[in-house]
Parts: structure tokens; sequence; C-alpha cells
């Protein structure tokens, strides 16, 4: 927890009053709640419950079982110690009583990734006297915020990711009879060279397997890619204890693709410029910007082409220690996510146009909110299709 000796107070009390509480409490049992552990700096959290409570003005408090003290030796505050569930509650009714307390709760489960601490837990908070309010402000400013080595690892890794999938492309579109399964397997060769981690292999998909956003290729019963066929390249990879790069390349196997493949590519492409250039005008006007305006500005350039219904997920996923993070998503279709876009945070923009039978297109580049504003990674985002006669 040597994260918390750092504790920003300031920064502490401005999201404490952006989220309308007085202290933050954070709670985790057995890795429930990962902004937990991104906050207080552990790698897994312990198999009993622990509080920790971060107020406006005071001391640091943590609540913990008495079996696993020794996760909080370094507390930078007072550590109080618990066996029976009796005194649990004795331990955190003076804590919490009166105040305004800000936890990772969602109502109605609107926001999924916020929505980490269990309803029963917030019923004892509430019992024992507090308000429980949506902790959205706290989670983007201390536990999704990227440090300048994530940041630069971060780069590092875009870029070797789109130099992996420029590569393997240019090959795929010459060579009809391979398979889904062995490009992929050629993909985890390559971006292990780089030194990148994940925990799932890329999605490879071809022709009508590219209109499932999420198709998972199984060897042998994989597809073999025909001439004419769109191929899609979904991509992802982490340098060691880092933030992940996640990319999809598009490509056609042949020379020259058809008008309808080429209008979609095209649309999409443009719907992911929408969304970047709608984050970095509302940056350098000083404008707040929420993640669902990034999510409509993409969203409308596809419905102005009519192909709005083949839309069917969010623009833009956060992105921190975890791929698909807590911070604000670009979204304001599976959910509004309201919480505000800004400085140390990163995020994906990856619209998508998935025609069932046919085939599905989407193009994937990351932002991060650097020093200078928001930033695009790779550095050079594709901008045509990849084909045999490239």
């Amino acid at each position: 927890m040597s994260t918390l000796a750092d504790l920003d107070r300031p920064a502490l009390r401005a999201a404490l009053d952006d989220a309308g509480a007085d202290a933050w409490l954070l709670y985790d049992f057995r890795g429930v709640n990962p902004v937990a552990a991104r906050v207080l700096g552990v790698g897994g959290m312990g198999t009993r419950r622990l509080f920790v409570l971060l107020p406006r003005e005071g001391e640091l408090v943590a609540v913990a079982h008495r079996i696993e003290l020794q996760g909080v030796e370094r507390f930078p505050g007072r550590v109080v110690p618990y066996s029976r569930w009796e005194e649990l509650h004795a331990a955190l009714g003076p804590l919490v009583h009166g105040r305004t307390l800000a936890m990772e709760i969602s109502p109605e489960d609107a926001v999924p990734y916020l929505d980490r601490v269990p309803f029963g837990v917030v019923e004892l908070v509430r019992r024992l006297g507090a308000r429980v309010v949506p902790s959205g402000p706290l989670v983007s400013r201390f536990a999704a915020r990227w440090t300048t080595e994530e940041i630069a690892g971060h780069v590092a890794a875009a870029e070797a990711i789109a130099a992996v999938a420029r590569a393997e492309l240019a090959r795929v579109v010459r060579e009809p009879g391979t398979t889904e399964s062995a490009v992929q397997g050629r993909v985890v060769l390559a971006l292990q060279g780089h030194g990148l981690g994940f925990e799932h292999p890329p999605i490879v998909a071809f022709g009508a397997n590219a209109a499932n956003p999420h198709y998972e290729p199984v060897a042998g019963r994989d597809a073999t890619l025909a001439a004419g066929q769109v191929v899609l390249l979904d991509l992802w990879g982490a340098p060691a204890a880092g933030v992940s790069a996640d990319q999809t390349w598009m490509a056609f196997a042949g020379t020259d693709p058809p008008a309808r493949v080429r209008e979609v590519w095209a649309t999409v492409r443009d719907a992911r410029d929408a969304a970047i250039a709608t984050i970095r005008n509302a940056a350098e006007a000083g404008r707040p910007i929420a993640g669902f305006e990034g999510d409509r500005a993409a969203r409308a350039v596809i419905e102005r082409a009519g192909l709005g219904p083949w839309f069917v997920h969010r623009t833009g996923h956060s992105i921190d220690r975890d791929l698909h993070g807590s911070g604000p998503h670009l979204d304001d279709y599976e959910t509004h996510d309201d919480r505000r876009l800004g400085p140390g945070i990163g995020f994906s923009v990856e619209p998508g146009v998935y025609l069932p039978g046919e085939f599905g297109v989407r193009s994937e580049v990351n932002m991060y909110w650097g020093p200078e504003g928001p930033v695009v990674t790779p550095r050079d985002p594709q901008r045509e299709l990849i084909t045999a006669r490239d």
C-alpha cells in the first residue's frame, strides 16, 4: 500500500467535491474490486474483508482482519484489526456514521465497470449511518490515471503492435488457403517477441466471421482464407507491469475491394476520426467532455451512412492496468457514461459495422490524455485497407 504514502490530498479533496462526498471508502474481498487493488498498490487482495477510509481531512484508516495484518504493515495511517463480525461492525460504525461516502457503486448498474461493491456491503454501510454515492471522479483520478512510466510503456507497445499488424496482414492477403488459427499463432509469437504479454490470444477473423465482434477462432473449426474476403485482426499486449495497447486492423485478400467493402471501411474510419476530433477539440477549448460524447460523435457518422443498426457496441473502453479498465468509457449505447475524460487517463476508440453473413469492419486505436492534451496511439493509424496491391 505504499502508493498511499504519497497521496495527493488536494487532488483527493477536489475529486471528493466532484463526487459530492467527504470521504472515499474503499472495499475489497478476494479481488472483487480492482479499483481498491489499484489505489492501494497491492497485487492481490486478501481472503477477508478489507475497508480503507480516505477522508477529506485527518488520518487514513484501514479496517483489516487479524490474520491478514501483514498486508497493511506499511499502511500510512491507523489500522483497526478485527476478527469477529461484531468487531468489524463496531470498527466501521464510528468511521462512517454521519458521512457521505464515495464507493464503487453505479445506481441500477448503469456503468458495470464502476459497480464493484456488493449490495450487501452498501446496505451495511448505510445501516451504520452513512450516505453512499458513486466514486466515479475518484476512480478516474486515482485508479484509471496512467503514470509517466505507464505512458512510455504503452506508446512502445502500440508501435510494436502496429508493426506486427501491418506485417502480418501484408503477408496474409497474399496467401489464400491459410487458416485463422495459423495467423493467430504467428501473431502470438510476434507479440511475444516484442516482450508483450496478454491474457487472451488475438482475434483473427476472415469473411463472415469478421461480422462477429468477439469471434474466437478454434483450430480445426476455423475458416480458411479465400480470395476476395475481408480480414480482421484485433490484437493487444502490455509490457511487464504496464498498460496495454489495443488495436484492430483491416485487410482485403485481393487487389481491388468491392465498393461495399470500401464504403463500410471509409465510414468506420471516419467515425473513429470524428470521435478523436471531438475529444481533441474539447481539450483545446478547455471544455469538459464526458465519455458518452465521443460515442455520439462516432455513432452519428455511421448512422448518417445508414449503417447504424449494425454498430452494436460502444465506441470505446477505458484502459488502465486492466485492458478493459475502470475509468470512463466512450459509451452512450450500452450505458450512458457521463464520467469526464481528462488528464492522465486512456481509452480505446473502436467503432465497427458488422453485417451478418457478409463481413465486419472495425478500426481501433487508443488515446491517452497527456500533458499536451489527447494523444492517439499508434502515431500512424490505419488510413486505408491493406490489400495485395500494397
